[in-house]
């Protein structure tokens, strides 16, 4: 098959569904409605490849601010894989992104090799592990949006290189969604997002000042469905973060490496219980 007529252009909101579907098709388990929240990051940072006007693959390059980035929704429609496609895609998003940026993402384990020669190295892994919701809200668990959206922002911060206001405001407030916080002292010393994914629900983030409030907003999160499979993004370079889902006895399904271009950002790893997304840091 000739790719003469092989474009690759940003990609329009109506479009994000199409990446979504693709995701899911891929195993990834994305959420039903992550393509808002994602899209208002960066609406620049989506792009759609076209072989003769028919969509055959996509990236997301998300750029926070002038110094940081993330890759995600890097994928091939598997009949046109082999083609030189994807390199052209994923050529578009490195140049969007510029030189000067620190770039993540989470590369699955076949990919990895291909993102070291591109520049990445490994920080650490997700280790994405599924538990069964049930269970009951525990004490001192507090619906976020009854905290002060400026200090969500403020909080977040602590665990992500860039500040993410806009993308908290959509993410918080996602359909079917529900989002703790704990407060200790007045203060905001963890939160957690559950949302509802292709199958099942994810959790991220759960971020929390110690494992004992970790432990409270992971069961609050879980007691929001019961019965349903619900996933966690773990990194495992937080020892109190593996020890406690092995604890609840949770099983892990798979596994992706967290990648950088340059600097690892200096996060508090230890307070980082399951990452946001994936997709998008």
């Amino acid at each position: 098959m000739t790719t003469e007529n092989f474009v690759v252009r940003p990609m329009k909101r109506s479009e994000m569904d199409l990446a979504i579907t693709w995701a899911a098709t891929e195993g990834w388990n994305p959420g039903k409605y992550d393509a808002q929240s994602f899209y208002q990051s960066d609406e620049s940072g989506f792009f759609l490849g076209e072989l003769n006007g028919e969509p055959v693959g996509c990236i997301s390059a998300v750029a926070y601010d002038p110094h940081f980035a993330v890759i995600g929704f890097y994928v091939v429609k598997p009949q046109f894989r082999g083609q030189g496609l994807g390199i052209k895609i994923w050529k578009t998003a490195m140049d969007y992104l510029g030189a000067d940026r620190n770039i993540g993402l989470d590369g699955a384990v076949a990919q990895q090799d291909n993102y070291k020669k591109s520049g990445f190295q490994i920080a650490y892994n997700h280790i994405r592990y599924e538990a069964v919701g049930g269970g009951v809200v525990p004490a001192g668990i507090v619906d976020l949006k009854t905290v002060p959206f400026e200090d969500l922002v403020a909080y977040d911060r602590q665990f992500f290189p860039s500040k993410r206001s806009l993308f908290l405001q959509h993410w918080i407030e996602q359909p079917e969604s529900t989002a703790f916080g704990f407060l200790k002292n007045g203060y905001l010393a963890g939160y957690g997002v559950i949302r509802p994914a292709h199958t099942g629900f994810r959790v991220g983030p759960l971020f929390a000042n110690d494992e004992q409030i970790a432990e409270a907003l992971f069961q609050a999160l879980l007691a929001q469905n019961p019965h349903a499979p619900v996933f966690f993004d773990v990194p495992d370079a937080n020892l109190q973060a593996i020890d406690l889902v092995q604890r609840y006895q949770l099983q892990p399904v798979s596994q992706t490496a967290r990648m950088y271009t340059k600097e690892i950002p200096n996060l508090p790893i230890y307070r980082i219980f399951a990452v946001t997304s994936v997709e998008l840091g």
